[in-house]
């Protein structure tokens, strides 16, 4: 296990240029894609929708959502099969949203957000399924806690966290990939930091229980160096 790294920045939190920004979040968007990052969190939103009742949309609620890539895909799942969703994406870099408001053109169904993930504007219940991917590891415990307990109000179905692995594979793997794939610059920094950052599994569960989750089944998929935890 990596020790993790505390207090480290990573470039794309801090100001950056606008075309520096979306090139690396172009990256994070193809080897999401790539990796496995999207297709496990929908399982898990396909997962828990089904637990909800029949007959109105399911919304979800997508925290540090970037450019809408999850958002996107998740409206297209639900256009395929005749699903009512409405998802809220809710993020804190005005760059990142605006990227998105692109993105999102023809998705009436997707609403942008800017908020902090540690202070949600939406009322406690007013989503079914609250998720975030690749966002807990750019926050401290105090404000991960935080994090996860505004998702947990927000959130009557559950909360589905995905997220790097802290292993020496898991960052062997994000060096190789930002490099192979002729990463930007950017990218090739952040990405093994954001695995030295990330949170282990017995870590995220404490800070899942001081946030008062209540029970968390987390799931290690080592081959994708990703980490999926949902209530249950």
């Amino acid at each position: 296990m990596i020790r993790r790294v505390a207090g480290a920045m990573e470039l794309l939190d801090g100001p950056v240029a606008a075309a520096d920004r979306a090139a690396s979040l172009a990256d994070i968007e193809r080897l999401s894609a790539w990796f496995g990052g999207y297709a496990l969190t929908l399982r898990e939103i396909r997962r828990l929708a089904a637990r909800g009742p029949r007959g109105r949309a399911l919304v979800v609620l997508d925290v540090g959502g970037g450019a809408a890539g999850l958002a996107l895909r998740a409206a297209a799942w639900a256009r395929r099969r005749g699903v009512g969703l409405r998802v809220v994406v809710v993020e804190r870099e005005p760059a990142a949203l605006a990227l998105a408001r692109r993105a999102c053109v023809g998705y009436p169904e997707i609403r942008l957000v800017q908020a902090d993930a540690t202070a949600l504007p939406i009322r406690a219940g007013a989503a079914d399924v609250a998720t975030s991917s690749l966002t807990l590891h750019h926050l401290e415990p105090d404000a991960a806690v935080a994090s996860l307990r505004e998702m947990a109000a927000a959130a009557r179905l559950g909360v589905v966290v995905n997220d790097l692995l802290r292993t020496p594979l898991a960052w062997a793997l994000v060096w190789l990939a930002t490099r192979l794939l002729r990463c930007h610059p950017i990218s090739r920094h952040d990405g093994p930091l954001s695995v030295r950052r990330a949170y282990a599994p017995a870590e995220l569960a404490e800070l899942a229980a001081r946030a008062g989750l209540g029970a968390l089944t987390i799931r290690a998929y080592p081959a994708f160096g990703r980490l999926v935890a949902v209530t249950s």
